[in-house]
């Protein structure tokens, strides 16, 4: 038998990846009524339906309307585009361990926004997405520049340390500042944990271009991020303008990092843990990965405040500290893995 035959063989076909798509949209409606509808205050699915179509004026269509559906679009919209963002990463850098946690992406819009807060007085999080960008964009090039130096070029292993250090020195300024300033840590602590709560329609409204663009890139790149991941000179060998490639793909991972801290603060490991767990299902054809990863980390996001507000009821923890019990379990296997490599 052919070795070509037995590799195809190991994953889905694509009839049977574009069902997983419908089922998993499915799971994901499901997941989403569920954030809606869990809380201190009970809700029946009947009742959010009823609150989404046709609300009316009481207590819980009103909860449902200005509090939990805003929440809830919020958890999926950072969960996908986060997920997106690290799948990309981990194809344009052949990095396993990519992450714009661990990478110091999320780090740097981190430090931008608490700037704008210390320096200019920027109490609005609507006024955080540009500041998150930029942020965002400078921690990109500084850790590809800083990776780029180290010997033997831009490898996964300098990627990965750099973007421990760039994480490290500018978590360190960012602490520095709210020791410095107090008031700044009053306002926007609830923030810094990573947290979806009190987020409204208009705040979702405003940072959406971002995160669409920025999706809509990324998805768009599929064939040429599966081309680039089996290696440069593979793709440049097949015809693949690999530096407009990385251009694009750095672009979508700035938007969709840089837009999801300013909604959400920052949200580690999600970028980390979705991507593996889609290839054991997709293989390694991006065209089908991103798209995946999207929906996989919508709802692990969505899952992930569920229980943040169900743990220790009536109080309520932001979902930026549930998350890394579940990533820094599986970032240690990661790198063990690696280190045996």
């Amino acid at each position: 038998m052919p070795v070509r035959t037995i590799q195809r063989s190991r994953f889905p076909s694509h009839r049977l990846l574009a069902a997983g798509i419908v089922l998993g949209l499915f799971l994901l409606l499901g997941c989403f009524v569920a954030s809606v509808a869990l809380g201190v205050a009970d809700i029946s699915p009947g009742e959010v339906y009823q609150a989404l179509t046709t609300p009316d004026a009481s207590t819980e269509h009103l909860i449902i309307r200005t509090v939990r559906a805003p929440r809830s679009i919020t958890a999926l919209l950072v969960g996908a585009a986060v997920a997106v963002a690290g799948a990309i990463m981990q194809g344009l850098t052949r990095n396993p361990l990519a992450d714009p946690g661990i990478l110091g992406i999320n780090a740097g819009a981190a430090l931008a926004v608490v700037m704008a807060v210390f320096w200019l007085n920027a109490v609005s999080l609507s006024v955080y997405a540009g500041f998150a960008l930029v942020g965002a964009a400078a921690a990109a090039i500084i850790v590809y520049g800083l990776g780029s130096l180290g010997r033997g070029g831009l490898t996964p292993l300098n990627l990965t340390i750099s973007g421990a250090a760039l994480t490290a020195l500018v978590s360190s300024l960012t602490t520095g500042i709210l020791i410095l300033s107090q008031s700044t840590l009053e306002e926007i602590r609830f923030w810094l944990a990573g947290s979806v709560a009190g987020r409204d329609i208009d705040l979702v409204v405003q940072v959406l271009p971002y995160l669409a663009l920025g999706l809509g890139l990324g998805l768009a790149m599929g064939k040429q991020l599966t081309t680039l991941s089996l290696g440069e000179a593979v793709a440049q060998g097949l015809g693949q303008k690999t530096a407009w490639v990385k251009g694009v793909a750095a672009v979508s991972v700035v938007l969709l990092a840089g837009g999801s801290v300013a909604i959400a603060g920052p949200i580690g490991f999600v970028g980390l843990i979705v991507p593996h767990i889609v290839r054991f299902w997709v293989g390694t054809d991006y065209r089908w990965i991103l798209p995946y990863s999207a929906l996989a980390g919508a709802i692990l996001l969505l899952l992930a405040d569920i229980g943040a507000r169900l743990i220790i009821q009536p109080q309520e923890l932001p979902v930026g500290i549930v998350m890394p019990l579940l990533g820094a379990p599986f970032f240690i296997y990661l790198t063990r893995s690696q280190v045996r490599r």
